[in-house]
């Protein structure tokens, strides 16, 4: 299970950056060519906003029946200290959960504002600040060779 997973997990990622990074420049296209905010600039938002909550569910399984999980009991506090551990311990699946909350916040705060211009610009911060986080935290020594 544990590798069905973790193909599942890295194969999703390629659809999570594309279609975030579609809906980054749809966004700032959107906002600086004043086009009106149509139900296609929606659904673009939408789709990133469910790829990228259907890739957290799969992580937040794959992260419990992780052998790698296991090193919490074995080293305890000491997980902090090995890099390796750390960062698919602790620094990939917090910042990439941030990284989700900010798409959600972005969304939701989106759908309030009246303007085309205002919904294009919330989309852009948001979605574009979550991307740089989850680019940053994506184990690129190993990925995308699972």
């Amino acid at each position: 299970m544990y590798n069905i997973l973790k193909t599942l997990h890295s194969y999703w990622a390629f659809i999570v950056l594309i279609i975030l990074i579609v809906a980054v420049v749809n966004a700032i296209m959107g906002s600086s060519s004043n086009k009106d905010y149509t139900a296609k600039s929606l659904r673009i938002a939408l789709f990133a906003l469910i790829v990228s909550h259907i890739q957290l569910l799969i992580g937040l399984v794959l992260y419990f029946v992780s052998p790698l999980f296991d090193l919490w009991g074995s080293l305890g506090g000491g997980v902090m200290k090995d890099s390796a551990a750390r960062l698919n311990l602790v620094e990939h699946p917090l910042i990439n959960i941030i990284a989700i909350v900010v798409i959600t916040i972005g969304f939701s705060k989106h759908k309030k504002k009246e303007g085309s211009k205002a919904k294009f610009k919330t989309i852009a911060i948001f979605y574009t600040i979550a991307l740089i986080l989850l680019l940053t935290r994506i184990p690129w020594d190993i990925w995308p060779n699972f």
